[in-house]
């Protein structure tokens, strides 16, 4: 898909080379624009929603932010339909980034092995996170699992198709690893073994099967 980004959205700053990744860090490589894009890549979202879920920006900022990306065709607003109000949603050009942004994800995993250094924390970006990391896994019969993180839960059904992951447990569950993120995450990229994650925590179900989930 050819996208012909409008020159009011790269007169701000641009690097002003002829270069696929300068181009890109044109349009998402300000403060702030990658982390709205893992917000959209959950679901869409009012701008509220936006703003919680990003502790430390000002809501000046978000509004540029996204006036920007708009313009630039990464996303767009739309009417909600369950009630009143404007949503922001990821464009299909747009939703492309989940592979750029999961290749960073995998790339930072020896940044995030031990733990928050005092900075803020969502459960729920464990869901692009968790995706990112379990890229590749499979199984020859579906297997789910969920993990929670400070009483949020997050469900993971892998099978011959690949991962999938998402908010809440799934149906036909088999187990529940409770850890804390660091833990999670470390099990997910490898550094720890299911029997090590459950050690860090507590497991409710067939221990067993995040073995097999997270065997990759």
């Amino acid at each position: 898909m050819l996208v012909n980004v409008k020159s009011n959205a790269m007169a701000r700053r641009s690097y002003s080379q002829y270069c696929g990744l300068a181009r890109a860090l044109d349009v998402v490589g300000e403060r702030w624009a990658l982390l709205i894009v893992r917000e959209l890549l959950l679901a869409p979202a009012r701008y509220g929603e936006l703003e919680r879920a990003l502790p430390g920006i000002a809501s000046n900022l978000l509004a540029m932010r996204l006036r920007e990306l708009q313009a630039a065709g990464v996303l767009e607003r739309r009417l909600s339909e369950d009630r009143p109000g404007v949503l922001y949603a990821l464009t299909p050009w747009g939703q492309q980034l989940r592979e750029p942004l999961a290749g960073l994800i995998r790339w930072s995993a020896p940044l995030m092995l031990d733990g928050p250094r005092g900075e803020s924390f969502r459960p729920h970006w464990l869901v692009v996170a968790l995706g990112a990391l379990l890229e590749g896994a499979s199984a020859p019969e579906q297997r789910c699992v969920a993990v929670e993180v400070d009483g949020t839960l997050i469900g993971i059904a892998v099978d011959r198709a690949g991962a999938s992951v998402g908010l809440g447990a799934a149906p036909g569950t088999e187990a529940t690893l409770s850890a804390d993120a660091a833990t999670v995450l470390a099990l997910a990229a490898g550094a720890l073994s299911a029997d090590q994650a459950v050690a860090a925590g507590s497991c409710s179900g067939r221990s067993q099967a995040l073995a097999e989930v997270f065997a990759t």
